[in-house]
């Protein structure tokens, strides 16, 4: 039963998640006048680089699961250092906010500079300071609250 609560913060955590920041992601490309093929296609870059954009539909669904993949690993991470440090799903807004902020450096300042991503990381302050939001209160506080509810059900049950 500890497993199964443990699976299920993970994928309910980051599909929620994993939902939130992408549809956020669509919303302001939209906004900007960029088609969400080619957000995925962009997100898809990060593995193939320039090539992901002749990749059509095909690699944009890869876009779409290697974001559902980094979601569920985030979620898994931080379900890992909840169970090491449970005082850390005391405060789930808290909590929340500091795993987006870590999120979202670690994605800005490791993953994509290491990765086949073809652009220079940027840091505009609209997009940087909606991109930070979205990771903070979209990505890391469901993470959070999934994982919450997931060890507290535990602590009780036991």
């Amino acid at each position: 039963m500890l497993k199964g609560s443990y699976v299920s913060a993970v994928l309910v955590g980051g599909s929620v998640a994993g939902a939130l920041d992408i549809l956020f992601a669509i919303s302001f490309a939209a906004y900007n006048g960029m088609a969400p093929v080619r957000l995925l296609q962009t997100v898809a870059s990060g593995l193939l680089g320039t090539s992901a954009f002749a990749g059509g539909l095909p690699v944009a669904a890869l876009g779409l699961v290697l974001h559902f993949g980094l979601s569920f690993l985030w979620a898994s991470m931080f379900l890992g250092l909840a169970l090491l440090a449970p005082s850390l799903i005391r405060y789930p807004l808290v909590a929340g906010v500091g795993l987006g902020i870590a999120v979202f450096l670690a994605t800005r300042l490791v993953v994509l500079p290491l990765s086949a991503f073809p652009y220079p990381v940027t840091f505009k302050p609209l997009a940087t300071t909606l991109d930070l939001l979205s990771h903070m209160l979209l990505f890391g506080l469901p993470i959070v609250v999934a994982v919450r509810k997931s060890l507290i059900g535990v602590s009780s049950a036991a």
